[in-house]
């Protein structure tokens, strides 16, 4: 999936797909932007969110991570809007957001549609 070539509002959102029985979404490119906040969707299998980034256009993945090594985790729910820190993503064009951890995904019961919340900086 591909950010629309508009910057005309203060912010944009991108929605962004987890399948049924998956835990992450597919590559979403995010046009040079940043990742300020999730809005959930009303129904959703309990978990957190944590995150891909490619360095490479989507061909090689890996974790999002802190300076200390541990998993960017975003804690969320049905039916609610999670605020990011929007420096954690600065860095990045290409990202995945993945329905629980790395060791421990959770495959959602349906079709889930996240809204990415983007804004120029």
């Amino acid at each position: 999936m591909s950010f629309r070539n508009s910057c005309v509002n203060a912010w944009e959102t991108l929605p962004v797909t987890i399948s049924s029985g998956t835990s992450i979404t597919g590559t979403t490119d995010l046009g040079g932007l940043r990742l300020f906040a999730i809005s959930m969707p009303p129904a959703w299998t309990a978990a957190n969110l944590t995150f891909q980034m490619s360095p490479d256009g989507g061909t090689t993945w890996t974790d999002l991570r802190d300076q200390s090594g541990d998993e960017i985790v975003a804690v969320t729910g049905a039916s609610v809007c999670t605020i990011l820190t929007p420096s954690q993503f600065a860095p990045l064009q290409y990202l995945r957001v993945r329905s629980g951890t790395g060791s421990s995904p959770v495959a959602q019961g349906a079709d889930r549609q996240l809204q990415l919340i983007l804004r120029p900086v």
